[in-house]
């Protein structure tokens, strides 16, 4: 693995027609005390101003002596796990070391690159080289946890605590909201899903790349989500306005527990989907669109794409 100082990073936004919240987490990366080498962002075919705004700030790009840019416009929306996919590819064809992902309304602290290079170092040192990923804490831009976004610890979690490592915890699973994900995991492991569209290509990314070695959370790398509301999500709330997300999260992670884990698995996510909507009251139309989408599950199987170097033609 290159060292802390050796390596270089490339940071991967990805953005869909929140101009707003985009132009703090570009602010937030220009104050980092640890520059990427690269930052790279994900215009995923937004109908706002966010491509010209993009135009000019590439133009008059204040890093530039520092971090190279470079601008990805899709042609159209393909969700978020389509823009981590494709930003995650264009880091590892520019040849980065690490990639560093987060959403366009996630901001980064100070601190919160270094920190994470600092505690993948750490994790290296403590678990050894398979180490997947380090995660910052992500909090509500109150400061209070965000509830939606807390990784999954294993259940040894306090293993490199323990060894003296006081800000690390080893996790199985968590949200794209700043991941530091080496080159080796997408060589060995591919890229997201593209086809998951949104909701729970993060999980199933995460839980695929640590079937032989956890990740960590990273307790001093904070990142800000300005998420609006600071709540989880469960399938008792759908409504007319949110089906549409549940619908990709049933189908996605149906397909996960069907595909990647067992029969016995998927059916138990079935029952606590029925179980939540039941419980939550949701109209049975509304129902019946979740419980089609976690029939369709059943022959939704995406394919691992693995990225490739740029010349490499096979």
């Amino acid at each position: 693995m290159p060292s802390v100082t050796a390596t270089t990073v490339a940071a991967v936004v990805v953005t869909f027609n929140r101009l707003e919240k985009l132009k703090n987490v570009l602010a937030a990366l220009e104050a980092q005390t640890r520059l990427p080498e690269q930052l790279i962002i994900v215009n995923n075919a937004s109908t706002d101003d966010t491509a010209v705004y993009l135009n000019e700030y590439e133009r008059d790009f204040p890093l530039k002596d520092k971090t190279s840019i470079t601008i990805v416009t899709l042609p159209e929306n393909v969700g978020g796990a389509g823009g981590f996919s494709a930003g995650m590819r264009k880091g590892y064809e520019l040849g980065a070391d690490f990639v560093w992902i987060f959403d366009d309304d996630g901001y980064p602290q100070p601190t919160a690159l270094e920190k994470l290079l600092v505690g993948y170092d750490h994790a290296v040192e403590g678990l050894g080289p398979d180490v997947p990923y380090a995660c910052s804490m992500v909090k509500f831009i109150d400061g209070s946890i965000s509830e939606m976004n807390n990784p999954i610890p294993t259940w040894d979690w306090g293993r490199l605590q323990a060894m003296g490592y006081d800000n690390l915890v080893m996790v199985t699973q968590c949200s794209f909201v700043s991941v530091l994900i080496p080159r080796w995991v997408m060589e060995a492991f591919g890229l997201p899903y593209k086809e998951y569209f949104i909701w729970f290509d993060d999980a199933e990314y995460t839980l695929r790349i640590t079937k032989a070695c956890p990740g960590v959370e990273v307790l001093d790398s904070v990142v800000l989500h300005d998420m609006g509301v600071n709540q989880g999500v469960n399938y008792s709330m759908v409504n007319e306005k949110n089906v549409w997300k549940f619908s990709y999260g049933a189908r996605n992670e149906g397909s996960y527990r069907f595909h990647h884990r067992n029969k016995g698995s998927y059916l138990m996510f079935c029952l606590t989907v029925w179980n939540a909507m039941r419980r939550g009251r949701v109209p049975k139309s509304l129902r019946f669109r979740i419980y089609g989408q976690l029939l369709r599950a059943i022959r939704f199987n995406p394919k691992v794409d693995f990225p490739q170097p740029v010349g490499n033609n096979s």
